[in-house]
């Protein structure tokens, strides 16, 4: 017979296969098509066409099945042709593909359900997914339903692709895992300096990822944050706080994987402490060593204290890590010390250069000072101390006048040629190397003189006054003071003062009252001759003053209430910022009222009420009000230029601040416009009327919180001629009508 020419594809489908044919050359009738097992020889499938039809598909066959497929044509001559073509349908992909490290950093098993019909075998390849390079390729029996690969890297992510092989064909799968990671070792922590950090570890190539986080355990804070590819074998912490404990935790990750890792905890190296001092304390026998705080923090500072400077340590102190300062107590007088100051923090020390000083000697004992029977000499003694010498000071309090330097052995010493009326201070120490110990003392008087330069002041206050002098020029042991009422000679006060004072103040005085104050020295058993002096105390302001209108345009009355204290006199101050001319009045501390006449209308005035008690015043705040305002003169309504129109003019007659025009209708007397216009405009042109009405015109001159209504004035505005005006004949022949 005639070849066919059969071909057959599934066309990606694995449940059928498209068979296609030639058409014979001398045609054909019909075609019977049979499909078979090739194994059985089984039909198991069978169909026929018609003519010029060359291709049929078999549907519902196994995946992966061979088959062989028989077509019959039947040709015009009914005679027949048969060819026979074998075909495998195409493989199914596996079902429910997984790939899983079940926590394993080095190998991954893969499991799936075989898919259905048929198959030759299964392909694996697993490939790395960063680099796509293949790492195992595996064919295994059609049956096997799981496959371990190990090892593999860890924290890496792998591909797999596994394919369904029947004979040529193939139907893949794809899946994506990662492996778990593999935690770092060796993790160390340790100082780059005093602001930084250094962190190293090993088997940084078995995580993804490398999370870093580092705390501030003093403030329990999160300083650094880290995030860092595989790889990375070491990092430095800038900008940390200096002697600062700080802990490091790490964590590796790859895709779903997290795990914790090592961890480790250090110090930053701390700051040596600065401007380290060592200097005599305030009790006998103690030195007390001060530093500068240094940035950041340290767990404590380690003091120690050496006699001399290569002897072994006498003291070894640790004091907190906030302390500046430490005090020595109970060490040999007249020495010199040596000390460190050292910060500590964990395992780190930081030292400062040492500092020397000595400690201060012991003063002498048995010290004396007497006149000997003589007005112009003292004689000092005192008994022999430790030390190299004694250091002498005789003086008035506080002003020096002689020093002297005495080798040991000698204890007294006779001053000559001082002043009387002084307290004097006899002073003495021990020297011991550049230190002197603390001084013995003793006191005793000449006669005062009277203290100087007595001054008493108000210092602007109603109801205290303060006195104040120069302290007597060689002490005292302190000042009686006296104080009068001037007028009523009537003692006030009496005041006890130290010497230490230059000043005293007087409270709960009457305001505006004269007094006379009366003081002198007092030295010992002895008092200097008074001196004097006198002041006022400083007068209150009036209250409640007020400015009233009398209602007359020329008049303005001031009323106030006389505040506690004296008063000479009140003087009232009445002026206008619109006039330069203003009124000063006195009157009596009696009067409580005051009306000034003849004033200007319209215009506000300021009043101010003073106080005044000897050469004090006080004044009150400013009280205001206006005068009335006159009513303008002359006020005229005419008729404007167009119908819509008035022309208001007026004279003014003086005051006020402005004006406001009123317009109503004349029949009704209502408002219907108000216009205001400054001070100095004298007419106004009112637009928008009605032609031919009669209008009603008032204006109103304003003060302040016055007003005053001049004249009523009546205008009218022009009417309109009519509009459209005819005439016509009447049918009667003898009248004409008009019409408009």
């Amino acid at each position: 017979g005639t070849p066919l020419n059969l071909s057959v594809s599934d066309h990606g489908r694995s449940d059928s296969l498209l068979l296609s044919w030639d058409e014979p050359e001398e045609g054909a009738e019909g075609y019977l098509l049979t499909l078979s097992s090739l194994e059985s020889d089984t039909p198991l499938q069978s169909g026929s066409v018609g003519p010029n039809i060359t291709s049929f598909w078999f549907h519902e066959l196994t995946p992966g099945m061979h088959y062989e497929i028989e077509v019959t044509a039947t040709l015009a001559c009914m005679e027949t042709t048969s060819q026979t073509v074998t075909a495998q349908t195409s493989p199914s992909p596996v079902c429910n593909l997984s790939l899983s490290s079940a926590g394993s950093s080095s190998m991954l098993r893969a499991s799936w359900a075989h898919a259905r019909g048929q198959r030759d075998g299964y392909h694996l390849a697993l490939y790395h997914s960063d680099s796509q390079t293949l790492v195992r390729n595996a064919s295994i029996p059609p049956n096997t339903s799981t496959f371990l690969f190990d090892g593999l890297l860890a924290g890496s992510e792998y591909a797999l692709k596994v394919s369904t092989v029947a004979g040529s064909s193939q139907a893949s799968t794809s899946i994506h895992q990662w492996t778990a990671p593999f935690i770092p070792t060796q993790l160390r922590l340790s100082p780059g300096s005093s602001t930084s950090l250094i962190a190293s570890w090993v088997g940084a190539a078995g995580a993804a990822w490398l999370h870093l986080v580092l705390h501030n355990l003093l403030t329990q804070t999160v300083t650094t944050t880290l995030s860092a590819r595989r790889g990375l074998t070491s990092y430095t912490f800038q900008h940390l706080h200096p002697g600062t404990q700080y802990h490091l935790g790490m964590s590796a990750t790859a895709g779903p994987y997290a795990v914790v890792g090592p961890n480790a905890t250090a110090w930053t190296y701390p700051l040596s402490p600065g401007n380290v001092t060592l200097s005599s304390a305030e009790e006998q026998s103690s030195l007390q060593a001060r530093w500068s705080t240094p940035a950041g923090e340290r767990d404590f500072y380690l003091v120690t204290l050496q006699e001399g400077e290569n002897s072994a340590p006498t003291r070894n102190i640790s004091v907190d890590g906030d302390n500046s300062h430490v005090t020595f107590h109970g060490l040999s007088p007249g020495k010199r010390y040596f000390v460190q100051v050292t910060a500590v923090a964990g395992p780190y020390q930081a030292s400062a250069r040492s500092t020397a000083a000595w400690t201060q000697p012991l003063a002498p004992s048995g010290v004396s000072l007497s006149s000997q029977g003589r007005p112009y000499s003292l004689l000092a003694s005192w008994e022999e101390a430790m030390g190299e010498g004694y250091m002498l000071a005789l003086s008035p309090v506080d002003h020096p006048v002689k020093n002297s330097s005495l080798l040991q052995g000698v204890t007294s010493f006779t001053y000559e040629g001082l002043r009387p009326g002084t307290l004097y201070a006899f002073e003495v120490s021990t020297v011991a190397g550049p230190y002197t110990s603390s001084p013995r003392r003793i006191t005793n008087w000449t006669y005062p003189l009277p203290l100087e330069q007595l001054t008493l002041s108000n210092q602007g206050h109603s109801t205290s006054l303060q006195a104040s002098w120069r302290a007597a020029p060689a002490g005292s042991t302190g000042y009686t003071a006296t104080l009068w009422e001037t007028k009523s000679q009537e003692r006030v006060r009496n005041v006890t003062m130290g010497n230490n004072w230059t000043n005293v103040t007087f409270e709960d005085l009457v305001p505006g009252r004269q007094y006379t104050l009366e003081m002198a020295t007092v030295a010992g058993s002895y008092r200097s001759p008074v001196r004097t002096a006198t002041d006022w105390t400083y007068p209150l302001a009036p209250a409640g003053v007020t400015l009233t209108n009398t209602r007359r345009p020329l008049g303005l009355s001031a009323f106030w209430d006389k505040a506690a204290g004296d008063v000479d006199q009140f003087q009232l101050q009445l002026y206008s910022k619109s006039h330069p001319a203003q009124r000063n009045i006195s009157v009596e501390p009696n009067t409580h009222n005051f009306t000034f006449l003849g004033l200007s209308p319209g215009i506000q005035y300021f009043l101010k009420v003073t106080t005044l008690a000897g050469p004090y015043r006080s004044s009150s705040h400013f009280a205001t009000e206006w005068t009335y305002p006159l009513s303008l003169a002359n006020v005229s309504v005419q008729p404007g230029q167009r119908p819509q129109e008035l022309h208001v003019s007026w004279v003014e007659s003086g005051g006020g601040r402005d004006h406001l025009v009123q317009l109503s209708v004349a029949e009704s007397l209502s408002i219907i416009r108000n216009v205001s216009v400054p001070r100095g405009v004298t007419q106004l042109h009112l637009e928008g009327l009605v032609p031919g009405s009669r209008y009603r015109v008032e204006i109103i001159s304003q003060a302040g919180p016055h007003r005053t209504s001049s004249q009523t004035a009546i205008g009218y505005t022009v009417p309109l001629p009519p509009l459209a005006l005819s005439v016509s004949p009447v049918s009667t022949g003898w009248a004409l009508a008009v019409h408009w």
